[in-house]
């Protein structure tokens, strides 16, 4: 795993095929939270999602690349409270 303190605000999350997956808000208990822009649409709009660190695989120039597919890495997302968003 990566070292969290490396991650900084408002870097771009990237899927290891290159396609964006969200905005850093910050770093909070083991997950990137994501900006709320980058909640998604209908009952995921408005709320901040989270991806979980272990999908971190390298962080370059600033970007957080992770280790899964863009498409795949949101399957891993979560709301606030811990639930998975799909």
């Amino acid at each position: 795993m990566v070292d969290a303190g490396m991650i900084k605000e408002h870097a771009k999350v990237i899927g290891a095929d290159g396609a964006p997956v969200g905005t850093v808000d910050r770093v909070e208990g083991g997950r990137i939270k994501l900006t709320k822009s980058d909640s998604g649409q209908g009952s995921h709009e408005g709320h901040h999602h989270f991806i979980p660190l272990d999908l971190v695989a390298d962080i370059e120039d600033g970007t957080v690349r992770l280790s899964a597919n863009g498409d795949v890495a949101v399957t891993f997302e979560q709301e606030e409270g811990g639930r998975s968003v799909h």
